[in-house]
């Protein structure tokens, strides 16, 4: 009898472990190439974020960045998060860039304000950074233009999503620019 109650704890372990393990496990889309780098998206992908952008399917040029969104797209919002448990707005430009334009910036919304060129809103590119003011804290929030509009970002209450820049988001809108030329070139020369 006292037998059956050793074989139930290793098993209730291996149970405990496989639900933690499975709760943060990634999507992983296919992220074809090296940073930096333009390669096609999958078909799927494409016709995915051409719906969701309201663009043309041949408009989604950037496989790298449409895999990398699909990848981490409804992840948790976490404070301080940098994984597939959670992640924050500036964990996720910060990771993005990274991976898929192979820049490296400041990890902080503090920091990464500090390392674009200011552009006007007519000007944006797909990858540059835009940033909120939430909580009358300058700069506190960030996302990462897409195009037609919209802006990748990590929300507090939703995760990891796409929303319309003039959106609600909109009226907390403070700046935005492209990642400065000095720290692309320094990122690419590592």
């Amino acid at each position: 009898m006292k037998f059956k109650h050793y074989l139930k704890l290793p098993v209730l372990i291996l149970g405990i472990s496989l639900v933690i393990l499975s709760s943060c496990h990634s999507r992983r889309a296919v992220m074809k190439g090296e940073p930096g780098e333009i390669v096609q998206p999958q078909a799927s992908i494409a016709e995915k974020y051409s719906e969701l952008l309201g663009v043309d399917k041949g408009d989604i040029q950037n496989g790298r960045l449409y895999a990398f969104i699909d990848d981490w797209y409804g992840t948790a919002y976490k404070f301080g998060g940098l994984d597939k448990c959670g992640i924050d707005c500036s964990g996720l430009a910060f990771l993005l860039e990274q991976q898929v334009y192979g820049i490296t910036m400041p990890r902080m919304t503090s920091g990464q304000i500090n390392v674009i060129k200011r552009e006007y809103e007519s000007d944006l590119k797909e990858g540059d950074l835009v940033f909120f003011d939430f909580d009358g804290r300058k700069f506190s929030h960030v996302g990462v233009y897409l195009q037609n509009g919209y802006i990748v970002h990590a929300s507090s209450t939703k995760g990891v999503i796409i929303v319309p820049l003039h959106g609600a988001i909109y009226k907390y809108f403070s700046r935005c620019g492209s990642v400065t030329d000095s720290l692309t070139t320094s990122a690419q020369t590592e």
